[in-house]
């Protein structure tokens, strides 16, 4: 688990693509503070094993599922990317809880400049945005933030300077694709709101009702 809050900006070192799959080397120095294989290492918003790493950089592999539903198959050498380590017990929480499993991607629209802080309009699908609600959390390519708008198209965040300088969120351009994941409370109310729907709208028809009715 991730709490949404970047420890670091990386670089990327390289990525070799098989078919449907990669293997993405990262140049880090926090993040590898303390490192063993198996470790947690969040990404633009995706949870990666470290399956290998050196003084100064960590490699992750990458499986086609990760591909298909996130910006990471555009990603590139010399790209910058988010960098969360896992959870501790005892941490203190300052974002929201994040798990690093993507629901899917959005695309940069705008952005908008308001004093000290800057608008960033996302427009995503539908079956992401059910999901996602005013001043609810969210997760952009890693980073947790507050929904400060969100209609049937598109929602949007605000950006203070300091997120500003420590992510890469106001580095990438209009049109650019980003990493969501949204809160999942709604998501598990969801499942049990379907399962609930199934179990009341079972037929009332049985054996008891046939006798009742005189039927058998």
């Amino acid at each position: 688990m991730f709490t949404g809050l970047v420890e670091e900006i990386g670089n990327v070192d390289s990525v070799s693509k098989g078919i449907r799959s990669a293997k993405i080397k990262i140049k880090a120095n926090k993040v590898l503070e303390g490192v063993k294989l198996g470790d947690s290492i969040c990404t633009n918003g995706v949870c990666f094993t470290v399956t290998e790493f050196g003084k100064d950089n960590f490699t992750v592999d990458v499986m086609a599922e990760t591909m298909r539903r996130s910006s990471l198959c555009e990603l590139k050498k010399g790209d910058r990317v988010n960098l969360e380590r896992a959870l501790s017990l005892g941490d203190r929480l300052g974002g929201h809880i994040v798990s690093g499993h993507i629901d899917g991607i959005g695309k940069i629209k705008k952005f908008e400049k308001e004093d000290n802080a800057t608008w960033v309009s996302i427009d995503t699908p539908k079956n992401i945005l059910r999901y996602i609600v005013m001043k609810g959390s969210i997760a952009i390519d890693g980073v947790s933030l507050t929904v400060a708008y969100v209609d049937d198209q598109i929602f949007k965040v605000s950006i203070i300077p300091y997120t500003k300088d420590e992510t890469t969120l106001l580095k990438k351009n209009i049109g650019d694709v980003v990493n969501l994941e949204c809160d999942m409370v709604g998501k598990y109310v969801e499942k049990f709101l379907g399962l609930k729907e199934k179990e009341e709208t079972k037929s009332a028809i049985d054996m008891n009702f046939l006798k009742e009715n005189g039927f058998l």
